[in-house]
């Protein structure tokens, strides 16, 4: 089995970040994965999407063109990347930022107040990893949380470690919500 994940946003919105978590989650779960980032040249604030897959089997190409997965993040990023969804595919949507519904019947859709549950919490820079906790609840890959903070210890640098846990409780926010 192999799904692929479409990761889009703004950068600064944690969306490299989010799509590097998945790949290292995968690799510790003996999973195939392949990472391919994008963004703009303006970096913060510019485009920034990120392509996952995930599969039992070697990936011939990183390319994600028709993902069964798209997490949006604000509205550009659903405007572009909602026609592509797989039919049976999963959309999450950042509904803080996002205020328009998405459009297709023939997908399941999820509606994460991230951005406001981030900083509700104390935690602005987390939007990223409360959808990334829905996302992993939904498609079933919270059920082992030592995976999830394994993939953590990778993708958090040491000079951060102190963040593991604080990335920890916004994913459970996200499973949670």
């Amino acid at each position: 089995m192999t799904t692929q994940y479409l990761f889009a946003g703004f950068g600064g919105q944690g969306i490299l970040f989010s799509g590097k978590f998945l790949a290292y989650k995968g690799l510790t779960e003996g999973k195939h994965v392949s990472w391919l980032p994008s963004y703009g040249p303006e970096m913060r604030g510019g485009t920034a999407s990120c392509s996952v897959i995930v599969g039992d089997e070697p990936i011939g190409s990183p390319i994600v063109t028709k993902p069964d997965v798209l997490i949006a993040m604000n509205l550009p990023s659903l405007d572009k990347y909602e026609p592509s969804v797989a039919e049976g595919g999963m959309i999450f949507v950042d509904s803080t930022l996002v205020e328009r519904r998405v459009q297709r019947t023939d997908v399941k859709t999820y509606y994460i107040p991230a951005t406001k549950l981030a900083s509700d919490g104390g935690i602005p820079t987390l939007a990223n990893m409360i959808i990334m906790g829905k996302v992993l609840a939904a498609t079933d890959g919270f059920n082992d949380e030592s995976g999830v903070v394994n993939a953590l210890k990778k993708v958090i640098s040491a000079k951060h470690s102190d963040m593991l846990e604080v990335n920890l409780a916004a994913m459970r926010t996200g499973r949670d919500c």
